[in-house]
């Protein structure tokens, strides 16, 4: 039943065989499969170490320990897991045979594996619910809830949605989910449940540590963490809907150097190709990248150009990739992805597709000295969610889905890197567990301009960081915007002084409503796409400029201080933004104190997330606090009243 073979605590038992490992600093990864062997992909866990582990037998039960975590194993297969010999995890049971409070006569097992078709699973992991307990990270999605006990999540990737499964628990945990399944988990007040619908075993890494800075820093050494960030990368990025020819891209980069207001990226959107899939521009209307990129680099600015995993079926590169198994397969139907064409989308679980796509940017765009690539659409978004039509290189969607904007992201990583890149720094819109290891920018994806929206963005920038993502923005303002509404300005204004203290400063959205023709009448190409209104720093009145030019100023007098955090986040995983417990875990108020947040770990920043608010509350922990607008110096230990006029974001300096 028990036994130790190579440093792994085995259990077996009706059919069931169960692995403990230890694994990282006070970690261990905890495997279960009724298939009678384990699958070789070790997924966010690849190149991980076991290390030997100090295991005990005894009669009904085995213990193994790794520094400050343990875990019991009972002669049923029920695991307990403890931090410091305090419990933290225990695996939900209700079956007989086991001396518990709780009625046997449920005949619930905690790790219940149910037969699909085809020959894999449906899992599904319970633990307990601990009283009290707050639990955070889990990647991105759109609600308000910072702390996610109580919440329902889908364990699946969508526009705007990202799952990467790490919890943070308060009661000392990190959790680690190491499937890249669609499913879901229940963080629920009577239990937690972890379901996927596709697996053929269960795999999950536990750590627990002194205080949130080591359990992440912990969770990051194995998963791994961002590289070094871009110095030029870190001051303003200019986007919008989209600039449609080359002419356009260089008269906003113009009129920004002839403002003297510096400009670190240029971002050049969707349909400046010929078709999707052919990864290039349209020459009509870029008729000399490389010399446009040249004029950007002496105004200082970096180019950003848009590229999309769709592949129209009348692209010149359709039927080659279709016949080298290059694209993403349907179970039903033929179509993946319907917006101005018929589209299949290429599949980044596959090697070869990856250094498919690479070669064609790298001859179309990076020879022309474009250094950074927007990876849009990366979940991949399909026309319909449905996840049990799609077939990976990997498996099926409903087994590997997740990982998939995680191998996206490497085919850029790695390919820039080849070409001998080191300052490698590109935007995606989703990511799953060590994305944040390839240079990636996560951006919260195709959000609505209105207040509701930016309270759902202030929970998903702090629960990413948690979940090990560092780098991070939105599209200031919202994405689906109406400009004539007439909260719009006050919108934008707040939206902007809190992305000054978000990692990545980025202006962006459909600024609406257009009417702008297209360029020509012909159904491809460059001119084959609607655009929307301006979206320059001066393209919304001068009073909105002046406030909005101040704190670009403001963010360029930071720079020293995000590339200093930018730093810690590299060397030991800490978020750039941070909830307030991160920097202050022995306060409790700081576990629940609600809208505000550490940036690093000099400054609280309390944005502004209501229409109409013009002072809000503000709680300084223990210490010496200094508002960086006024001046005035402080003692923390409680809450005062800040005063946040419409071109002020409170924020406070610890001294």
């Amino acid at each position: 039943m028990f036994r130790l073979e190579n440093d792994t605590l085995i259990f077996e038992r009706r059919g069931e065989t169960v692995w403990v490992q230890a694994v990282g600093k006070n970690g261990l990864r905890v495997r279960a499969t009724p298939c009678g062997g384990f699958q070789g992909e070790d997924w966010a866990l690849d190149g991980a170490t076991v290390l030997p582990a100090d295991v005990m037998f005894e009669a009904h039960a085995a213990t193994i320990r790794n520094g400050r975590i343990s875990l019991t194993i009972s002669d049923i297969g029920q695991i307990r897991i403890f931090r410091d010999g305090v419990p933290i995890l225990r695996e939900y049971y209700r079956m007989y045979g086991y001396d518990s409070p709780h009625t046997p006569s449920l005949r619930v097992v905690a790790r219940e594996f149910r037969p699909v078709r085809g020959g894999d699973y449906e899992l599904c992991l319970r633990f307990e619910s601990n009283e009290g307990e707050k639990l955070f990270g889990m990647g991105q999605y759109q609600q308000p809830q910072l702390d996610l006990k109580g919440c329902s999540l889908e364990l699946a990737q969508r526009n705007s949605q990202c799952s990467v499964p790490f919890a943070l628990s308060s009661l000392g945990y990190g959790f680690l989910w190491n499937c890249p399944a669609v499913g879901r988990v229940n963080f629920a007040s009577n239990l937690t449940e972890w379901y996927a619908s596709s697996a053929r075993q269960c795999d999950y890494w536990v750590t627990a540590d002194e205080t949130p800075k080591d359990i992440l820093a912990n969770y990051t050494a194995l998963v791994g963490r961002a590289p070094a960030f871009p110095e030029n990368a870190a001051g303003l990025w200019q986007c919008k809907l989209r600039y449609r020819t080359q002419e356009e891209v260089l008269e906003v980069a113009r009129e920004y150097h002839r403002r003297g207001i510096p400009l670190d990226v240029i971002v050049i959107d969707f349909f400046h190709w010929t078709r999707q899939g052919e990864w290039k521009f349209d020459p009509v209307y870029w008729p000399d990248p490389a010399a446009m990129v040249r004029e950007l680099k002496e105004y200082g600015i970096r180019c950003m150009v848009s590229v999309w995993p769709t592949v129209d079926k009348k692209s010149e590169n359709f039927e080659e990739m279709r016949e080298k198994d290059l694209l993403i397969r349907t179970e039903r139907g033929s179509q993946c992805f319907d917006f101005l064409g018929d589209s299949y989308i290429y599949d980044a679980t596959n090697p070869r597709a990856r250094r498919y796509l690479w070669d064609k940017c790298r001859k179309n765009y990076f020879e022309s000295g474009i250094d950074m690539f927007w990876l849009d659409e990366a979940e991949p978004e399909y026309t319909v969610y449905d996840f049990d039509n799609y077939r990976y290189h990997m498996g099926t969607q409903l087994a590997v889905g997740n990982a998939y904007p995680m191998c996206h992201a490497k085919a850029f990583y790695y390919g820039q890197k080849e070409a001998g890149q080191k300052d490698i720094c590109n935007l995606i819109r989703c990511a799953w567990l060590g994305s944040q290891k390839y240079g990636a920018v996560v951006w919260s994806g195709d959000i609505c301009g209105n207040f509701a929206s930016l309270r759902d963005q202030y929970a998903a920038g702090l629960n990413i960081g948690i979940a090990g993502i560092p780098w991070w923005t939105t599209d200031i303002g919202g994405f689906f915007v109406d400009v004539t509404r007439p909260e719009h300005k006050e919108l934008l204004l707040r939206w902007f002084e809190y992305a000054v203290f978000c990692p990545v400063l980025r202006m962006h959205g459909d600024k609406g409503p257009s009417d702008i023709p297209n360029l020509d009448e012909r159904e491809w190409g460059g001119g084959f796409c609607h655009t929307g209104l301006a979206n320059e720093l001066w393209s919304y009145g001068e009073e909105v400029y002046e406030v909005l030019k101040k704190y670009v100023q403001l963010r360029e007098s930071l720079k020293p201080y995000i590339l200093e955090v930018m730093r810690e986040a590299s060397e030991n995983g800490s978020p750039v933004m941070r909830p307030m417990f991160y920097e202050f875990p022995q306060d409790a108020r700081c576990w629940e104190v609600p809208e505000q947040y550490m940036f690093g770990s000099r400054y609280i920043v309390a944005p502004v997330l209501y229409e109409g608010m013009r002072s809000r509350q503000v709680y300084l922990p223990a210490g010496r606090w200094k508002n960086i607008f006024t001046g005035e110096e402080l003692e923390g230990g409680g809450d005062i009243e800040a005063e946040a006029p419409l071109d002020v974001i409170p924020v406070f300096e610890r001294l």
